[in-house]
């Protein structure tokens, strides 16, 4: 059984840093990309960043690149959202997610397979 479980949220100040770690087990190998989408109260999901199975290829959101790091373990199973000078419009629910099929690191929510429950992130201005 494939889970995916996110951890690390919290409530910070503008400005500060948050790490968002996700844990996927249950899978035949680490050869699979990993997304982070987040979702706003009253808003839809939206991607944020993902990282292929390599580590090498990167793809983030716009309004997050030079703020937000993607980086995995494989070792370990874990990626890493390292989150720096946040902005309250930073505040959502994040969500981790596996592409199992990705030949590419797609920004498409459609094209994730497994999610995880999702972590509060709160900043205050």
């Amino acid at each position: 059984q494939v889970q995916v479980v996110e951890s690390g949220g919290g409530l910070v100040q503008a400005g500060g840093s948050l790490r968002l770690s996700c844990e996927a087990s249950g899978l035949p190998s680490s050869r699979y990309t990993i997304g982070w989408f987040r979702q706003a109260s009253g808003e839809g999901r939206k991607f944020v960043a993902a990282v292929g199975w390599g580590g090498r290829s990167t793809n983030y959101e716009d309004s997050v690149k030079g703020r937000f790091t993607i980086s995995r373990d494989n070792a370990k199973n874990t990626v890493t959202l390292q989150m720096n000078n946040l902005k309250p419009e930073d505040t959502a629910v994040y969500y981790c997610a596996v592409d199992w099929t990705a030949a590419l690191v797609s920004s498409d929510a459609f094209e994730y397979d497994y999610w995880g429950q999702g972590t509060q992130v709160t900043v205050s201005s």
